[in-house]
């Protein structure tokens, strides 16, 4: 095809998108309530993710040792912790810096505490941060192994929830916006199916007089695939000014930030580009090859 048969049909599509405006906008409505409805879900998503995922980036194992364990003892003890995969972080915790965050913690008990003079009845430690908590278990059976060790303190409970949580979580999630997508692809289809039906008789009177299917065709991928721009352009937007404004509603909420940890909240501007490729994709996606598919029937005449 020539070069301006190509520019002639792509402006019969910007054309047809206001003669038949009313019907273009309805398209268009359809498709931006699709792709919020979907798009915000996935933010969603990912934002409870990484919330457990903070969560989970708190937990701490300590590891108390045997008294009169040596600082040589120590210094091998923590190399051979280092040898262990799953351990992310590895810090010593002293039994002087364990008396003194202990004191803290019951300071009503000061008298106690003078009443024990210089005697320290803890014990040297290690403070440890697991990277896969999934893990944790085995991993503490590695610790186990190693010598020198009094006990080992687990959020075990903690753990076994926030794994639980984080499996529910997936699931629910991965089938809403699996029937998100189906729903808006089923809506998506009867709105250009409507928008084609409206003009098949255009359809058949070009059919009549010796048009191809592929000059037919393109005008109507075009049109669909500016209006799903348009709708995936202003999509944008709308999540953009909806997602910022709820994260500045949550930063002035100091309980509720203190409960979910707004560190963990991501920030749009970390996901921009993610979400006007996702949105301007899939809104000329489905609005061109929906309205290609819709017209198919009327093509056979």
């Amino acid at each position: 095809m020539k070069a301006s048969g190509v520019k002639y049909l792509i402006g019969q599509g910007v054309e047809n998108i206001w003669k038949n405006r009313m019907m273009a906008f309805a398209s268009f409505c359809v498709l931006l309530v699709s792709l919020l409805l979907v798009g915000m879900s996935v933010l969603f998503y990912m934002n409870i993710t990484s919330i457990i995922g903070g969560v989970e980036d708190k937990n701490e194992v300590i590891v108390y040792m045997n008294e009169g364990t040596t600082d040589q003892e120590l210094a091998e003890f923590q190399t051979e912790l280092e040898q262990i995969d799953n351990i992310s972080s590895i810090s010593f915790y002293s039994k002087e810096e364990a008396f003194q965050d202990l004191k803290k913690s019951m300071s009503d008990y000061e008298v106690l505490f003078d009443s024990l003079g210089d005697d320290n009845p803890l014990l040297d430690g290690f403070r440890l941060q697991i990277s896969d908590i999934s893990k944790i278990s085995t991993t503490i059976d590695e610790i186990d192994q190693l010598n020198h060790i009094y006990s080992i303190r687990a959020p075990m409970d903690f753990v076994n929830i926030l794994t639980e949580l984080r499996k529910i979580v997936t699931v629910v999630f991965s089938v809403i916006i699996a029937a998100l997508i189906v729903i808006s692809l089923v809506i998506v289809s009867n709105a250009t199916k409507a928008s084609v039906f409206a003009r098949r008789e255009e359809i058949q009177i070009m059919k009549y007089v010796g048009a191809t299917n592929s000059f037919i065709r393109i005008p109507f991928f075009i049109e669909g695939m500016i209006t799903g721009l348009l709708a995936g352009c202003i999509a944008l937007a709308v999540t953009w000014f909806g997602y910022d404004s709820m994260v500045n509603l949550l930063t002035g909420q100091v309980d509720i930030l203190s409960v979910i940890g707004m560190g963990n909240i991501i920030p749009f501007r970390d996901l921009a580009w993610e979400v006007a490729a996702a949105y301007l994709g899939a809104g000329m996606l489905f609005g061109a090859f929906g309205s290609m598919i819709s017209m198919r029937k009327h093509l056979n005449v």
